[in-house]
């Protein structure tokens, strides 16, 4: 499975209404990370009410693991319903 599909069934649990996922590696190459880099732009109902920093640690809470072995940088864009 790759990288990209392991981090869409993780964030499955969160009950996306929308996500969008962009590997970005393209834009990082040489400078030395393992790992890739990536943009998410996700809503979902779990986020309405949360601050921004919450909204986050939803994200890599189900992302897990992935986040110290696969992606070395992700941009993180979440959004409750009523704000995208």
């Amino acid at each position: 499975m790759s990288t990209e599909q392991a981090i869409r069934e993780r964030l499955a649990s969160l009950s996306p209404l929308s996500l969008e996922l962009v590997d970005e590696a393209h834009e990082h190459v040489g400078h030395g990370a393992t790992g890739g880099h990536y943009q998410l732009t996700i809503v979902s109902e779990a986020f309405r009410g949360k601050p921004p920093l919450a909204r986050h640690r939803l994200v890599y809470e189900a992302l897990g693991d992935l986040m110290s072995r696969q992606i070395h940088a992700l941009k993180i864009e979440a959004f409750a319903p009523e704000q995208f």
